[in-house]
């Protein structure tokens, strides 16, 4: 345990704190010195244990009023982590819809593809047919050909 010298009201008390903790303790109570001299002043001399009650009446109106907004804060902050979990969950479904999406479009693409390949090979052995079919009728139909 460390040992503090501390100045309050213009008189010295010697107070006990957690080793590490002496500056910390120093500054309380230089704000708490500081608050009780400032309502003195504003409040006159009305005694000083009533003095001591409005001094820690204020700091503790202080304490629950950050108090008050911090709560506030954390339950704002936790509204907002659930909403970011809510819209994390809809982008992965989203990415999730997209990806089969995809998915079903290359295999539409690809039976699309091996359709016009089989059409294209279906016309070319018609035109190659149809072809043959012209050339044959010509050489029957040719008066230059033709046996008499």
């Amino acid at each position: 345990m460390a040992n503090v010298n501390i100045k309050f009201n213009g008189k010295e008390f010697l107070l006990s704190c957690d080793d590490g903790q002496e500056e910390h303790l120093e500054e309380l109570s230089f704000y708490l010195n500081e608050k009780f001299i400032s309502l003195k002043n504003s409040l006159g001399n009305i005694g000083e244990s009533k003095l001591l009650l409005i001094t820690s009446i204020s700091v503790l109106d202080e304490y629950y009023e950050t108090k008050k907004k911090i709560d506030m804060q954390k339950s704002e902050i936790n509204n907002i982590t659930e909403k970011f979990k809510e819209l994390k969950t809809l982008v992965y479904n989203y990415k999730d819809l997209k990806e089969k999406e995809i998915s079903q479009l290359s295999v539409n693409q690809n039976n699309l593809k091996n359709e016009l390949e089989s059409n294209r090979n279906d016309y070319e052995n018609l035109v190659d047919k149809t072809t043959i079919e012209i050339e044959n009728f010509i050489k029957r139909n040719d008066p230059d050909t033709k046996t008499q």
